[in-house]
């Protein structure tokens, strides 16, 4: 799916209590186990973390400024971890906060962060099946541009 940066992105509205930090690798851990949680909800895998952390952390496309991490009081409870090449690899809301406008907060976020960065447009993909996520996406301007099919 493909959000046009050029259009305006609406003002974002963050849940109360929710504090938005950067990566840094001392985070890895908690965000891995957040990645595994909303994968198993979302589809799809994550490596173990320690093959996470080191593609991760060691991918061309790395920059921790672009991995948005949202924490609440009792922890991380959002991440938005994008490449620099103008994608979005991850969007993971933790179950306790899901429905309180945290994914669209994160989603919107990395809108600006892009939209700063002089990109034309941001992609990401998304399963099929996902209609939770591709409803959130639409309704923050992402439209289709490609299917791709899902090697079995």
């Amino acid at each position: 799916m493909r959000r046009n940066l050029v259009e305006v992105v609406p003002a974002i509205t963050w849940p109360p209590g929710i504090v938005l930090h950067d990566y840094r690798p001392e985070l890895a851990e908690a965000v891995h186990r957040l990645m595994e949680l909303g994968y198993l909800e979302g589809g799809g895998r994550v490596p173990a973390l320690d093959t996470w952390q080191q593609r991760f952390e060691t991918d061309p496309e790395y920059d921790p400024s672009l991995c948005f991490i949202a924490l609440d009081a009792d922890g991380i409870v959002g991440v938005c971890q994008c490449w620099t090449s103008a994608y979005i690899k991850n969007l993971v809301v933790h179950p306790r906060a899901q429905g309180r406008g945290l994914g669209r907060a994160l989603l919107l976020n990395a809108f600006n962060v892009f939209q700063q960065r002089h990109e034309g447009f941001v992609d990401l993909k998304v399963l099929e099946d996902n209609v939770r996520a591709q409803r959130l996406y639409e309704s923050c301007g992402m439209y289709v541009v490609r299917r791709e099919p899902v090697p079995a």
